[in-house]
């Protein structure tokens, strides 16, 4: 998926979208996202001046958005506009900070489903080294637009 694609699945924008493209996809079983972490991006402003870090919340974030995207383009209700809540995250583990330079790959597998709920094992790699992995469960609903 590139980024098209990507934004006709999932409800989010600048700044909140943190896939850039998914490079594999395997239906809703698996995936692999990709975000490629810049200087320019406004949280490093604050996170933190002379010491960059990508955020742990977002690179959990990044976990979720790329589990939605493969769960909404796997076909539940389409046609529809859905939005994606992340609703667990359990087995959260950070390793290493992803930095500015940094093309993170969150690989993401199918762990079980149920209804409008799955949940997914999520890795955060970059340079094939893992900096950091979850559990993460989501729900797709459909909106009222």
């Amino acid at each position: 998926m590139d980024i098209q694609e990507i934004l006709r699945h999932l409800p989010h924008r600048y700044p909140f979208l943190m896939i850039d493209r998914i490079i594999e996809v395997n239906g809703n079983e698996s995936a692999i996202g990709i975000k490629n972490v810049t200087f320019n991006e406004p949280i490093f402003q604050g996170h933190f001046p002379g010491e960059p870090v990508f955020p742990g919340v977002l690179i959990i974030e990044g976990m979720a958005q790329t589990a939605g995207a493969i769960a909404i383009a796997a076909g539940t209700g389409a046609g529809q506009d859905h939005i994606v809540y992340l609703l667990t995250v359990d087995k959260c583990k950070f390793r290493k900070p992803a930095r500015p330079g940094d093309r993170i790959e969150y690989h993401i597998r199918k762990i079980r489903h149920r209804m409008t709920m799955g949940w997914f094992e999520a890795k955060a790699i970059v340079d094939g080294v893992v900096i950091a992995e979850a559990e993460v469960g989501a729900m797709v609903s459909v909106t009222g637009k």
